[in-house]
Order: structure tokens, then sequence, then C-alpha cells
């Protein structure tokens, strides 16, 4: 199957736009910015989207503008309209349970507990593909989960994601050149490689 959207979430608005759970519109916005491409905004479909060329295909580019709990609302209505089926959708989105600056592909699983996952997964009868941003556990056991995802990101934070941003990229061109597989093996050699250098 061929990759026809890869889709950002986050939360729309400036008051959220540095949070942790917006890593996957912060993701989405490099890739825009390296093809070249602007945001239009889809009212039909509730959502920011650009046709981008990556691994010399097109693909549709999508930030949800809905709540991250309404992700799935939005995807609906593209995978709807452009009659897409399984594993021809990517979701970037942040994951508690990797190690910041982690990253890794799946295309099954259930939510993890992910609210923008979750919504996808109640709204679309599809399999799609995960590519998860680790963003790290919670500082210390006592705090609220919404807490942890909803605040700010600090500089070495960003410092750490962004200097895996190539591999990011490699990873989503394997993705639509090559498929799951191939993108998936390249990840796991990073995060092996990555492992043995420190």
């Amino acid at each position: 199957m061929a990759i026809r959207i890869i889709a950002g979430l986050g939360n729309p608005g400036s008051v959220y736009r540095d949070t942790r759970h917006n890593i996957g519109f912060r993701q989405i916005d490099h890739l825009a910015a390296r093809a070249g491409v602007q945001w239009i905004f889809g009212k039909r479909f509730e959502s920011f989207i650009a046709k981008a060329r990556i691994a010399d295909r097109i693909v549709l580019l999508a930030k949800p503008w809905t709540f991250m709990n309404r992700s799935g609302q939005s995807l609906a209505l593209l995978c709807g309209y452009y009659k897409v089926t399984d594993e021809e959708m990517v979701v970037i989105y942040d994951d508690i349970t990797l190690a910041l600056g982690r990253m890794k592909i799946a295309v099954s699983g259930s939510s993890g507990g992910h609210n923008g996952v979750e919504s996808i997964l109640h709204h679309l009868n599809i399999d799609f593909i995960r590519f998860k941003i680790g963003i790290g556990p919670k500082s210390l056991p006592q705090m609220p989960l919404t807490d942890h995802v909803l605040g700010r990101m600090r500089p070495f934070e960003y410092d750490r994601i962004e200097a895996r941003r190539n591999d990011f990229y490699k990873g989503i061109e394997l993705l639509v050149d090559k498929g799951a597989i191939p993108a998936m093996n390249f990840i796991n050699q990073r995060l092996k490689n990555n492992n043995n250098e420190q």
C-alpha cells in the first residue's frame, strides 16, 4: 500500500504550541517546510492540509484543527473523501513510554492512553501506521499526566528531538518510498546505534 496521508497530532492555538503534546504538529511542520509547501485550511476537513512531494511521491500532509481528543473526527473526513484504506495513512504523535527523542514505527496497536489516537481508532475502521516520538515519562510519579503532556518543552528537550530530525526525515521517506518494514528496520537500527554511542 502506498502512503497517501501523513498527519501530525496536536492542539490548535498558541497556548499549546510549545507543549509536549504538540510534537506531532512540530514534526509535520518541519516536513512541510522541507518540502517547501504552505498550509491551507480545509474547512470541510477541519484540518490544515498541504500537498507535498516526498521521496518523489505526492502525499497529503494534515494537521487536524480540532482539539487532540477529536482528531479522529477530522481524519475520518479526510480518509472518507480520499478513500484511504489500510496502511495508507501515517499518524505522527507524542509517546510518554518512549525516552525523549526516541522514535518508533508501528502498524497496529492500542491507543496506549493517547487521546488523539483513541479518537482516531473510534472514528476510523482502518489500520494506520503510527510514527511515535518519545517525550519521556513524567518527572514525578505524583504529577498529573495532563501537566506533563501539556507542559512546555524545555530547551534541552527540543535539542534532543532536533538532533534526531534527519532520522525522522529518513524514516518518513522510507515509509513513503518502500513501506513500513524498511522504515521500521531503519529506525530500529538507528536506536541500536544510538544506544551503542551512549
